[in-house]
């Protein structure tokens, strides 16, 4: 099948890459023409495991090609997948300016029957928008070709995005009941057919159902995210082990294990900007959805948790104090900094008076461009982050480990050489990567998140 996919993000880039893997015929578009020179050159602009293998393999077979050419992209898809950005707005709202103007540049150059996804995440009624834009420009041309707009949300995981393409757990797709949704729904069928030789990946139902469907589980796993978050800062005081009781209640088939660890939040660039258009969508008909303020208010409270504990380890006094910091993005395998836990974290040490020395395997370069940003008030803290080249380097006289990013790499340190680096043996884990019984056993004095009980044994 001959596909067009508008964006090369993480959602559209892996899409388009998988699609061209399956055998379909794949035209990518960009509008920013720095993105389309690092693909066309072999490289790509964003980390995510095993993408640039199968982007490299697929351009050498000719079954992707990248370019910033609107009319050609939009000649060459029956099936033009909408994958840009929506950023969150000054109001929290989803920011559609990108879609809207990817509908009107299909609209200025369609002459035949186009399905058009949103692929990207939108809000309620989303599709209704895309439609009318697409009509605008049509009337405008005198132009009366045909269209249906499908949404197919993606359930992508940064650092996991290749393998849940490829093996989805659900396919979820919305198409209206018109001659022309009939006629998109075969084609999608078609397009998805080998994702469900084995069983029925695939939950058909109404356009609004689809777009509602992707916010829901974002909201649904945020707010488990949060819930044991507030479960395990209750732990520390009443002397509870919060994994403990993660083991206990994940067992139970009705909760299961999953988005049941606790941590220093979540961050990213869905659960935060997703959780809030669902509560502005809400707002737009006269409701709260006073769960999910509370989840989002719970989360970044929780960023500062670490930041809070190592003020009252040191007595609140940082001035002349310093740090190592491992992991800066917000979560393993991508180099991804929205919303990020380390960027509280280090602007609470950098303000109070402490220095840092940070280290992530992939988000080095990146944290540098996003640190001049968060520190764009006050440019000289700048100069007390140090970039440490591995993360043993980063423990070099520093009064303290804090781990933010639960990367593989940090979980099986040699502990005798953390011991010997840092000036003290105190480790602030915010993600629980170690058992507090054996930091006990190696001399360690250990602080992670609802595990209080076992640090003072």
């Amino acid at each position: 099948m001959k596909i067009t996919i508008i964006g090369t993000g993480y959602v559209g880039l892996v899409t388009g890459a998988c699609l061209a893997e399956l055998g379909n015929d794949v035209f990518c578009l960009d509008v920013d023409q720095r993105k389309i020179d690092i693909l066309n050159s072999g490289g790509i602009p964003i980390h995510e495991p095993g993408l640039e293998e199968i982007v490299a393999r697929n351009r050498a077979a000719g079954r992707i090609q990248f370019s910033t050419d609107v009319a050609a992209s939009v000649a060459h898809g029956d099936v033009q997948f909408i994958a840009v950005g929506t950023p969150p707005d000054e109001d929290g709202s989803a920011d559609l300016q990108y879609v809207l103007a990817a509908a009107r540049n299909i609209g200025k150059y369609m002459n035949g029957f186009k399905v058009v996804v949103d692929k990207s995440t939108v809000p309620v009624g989303t599709a209704d928008r895309v439609a009318a834009a697409l009509k605008e420009e049509l009337n405008q041309r005198a132009t009366q070709a045909e269209f249906s707009v499908v949404s197919n949300p993606e359930f992508l995981k940064e650092g996991a995005a290749v393998e849940d393409f490829m093996r989805p757990d659900r396919i979820v797709i919305g198409c209206d009941s018109s001659a022309q949704g009939e006629k998109a729904r075969s084609l999608m069928k078609k397009l998805y057919a080998p994702f469900n030789r084995n069983h029925e990946r695939t939950y058909w139902m109404d356009v609004r159902s689809a777009e509602f469907t992707k916010y829901a589980a974002n909201a649904m796993l945020a707010t488990r995210i949060s819930f044991m978050n507030e479960l395990a800062n209750l732990a520390d005081h009443v002397g509870a082990d919060i994994e403990a009781v993660r083991h206990g209640i994940g067992s139970d088939p009705r909760i299961g294990h999953s988005f049941l660890y606790a941590g220093c939040g979540y961050g990213g660039s869905c659960f935060p900007k997703d959780v809030q258009a669902l509560e502005r969508t809400a707002q737009e008909y006269g409701l709260n959805l006073l769960i999910l303020q509370a989840v989002e208010a719970v989360n970044a409270r929780q960023k500062q948790v670490l930041g809070s504990k190592i003020q009252a380890r040191f007595d609140n006094q940082l001035v002349g104090k310093h740090f190592a910091i491992w992991g800066l993005a917000f979560k393993p395998n991508t180099d991804d900094m929205r919303a990020a836990s380390s960027r509280v974290l280090i602007g609470e040490l950098l303000r109070s008076g402490a220095t840092v020395a940070v280290y992530d395997p992939v988000s080095m370069e990146e944290a540098k461009r996003v640190f001049e940003l968060d520190f764009y008030d006050a440019p000289e803290l700048l100069e007390n982050i140090r970039y440490a080249s591995n993360p043993m380097e980063a423990l070099n006289d520093a009064d303290a480990l804090a781990i933010v990013t639960e990367w593989k790499a940090f979980r099986s340190p040699d502990f005798d050489q953390v011991k010997a680096r840092l000036k003290q043996p105190v480790i602030f884990d915010g993600r629980n990567l170690f058992e507090p019984a054996v930091m006990n056993e190696l001399q360690i004095e250990y602080h992670g998140i609802g595990r209080s009980v076992l640090t003072r044994v």
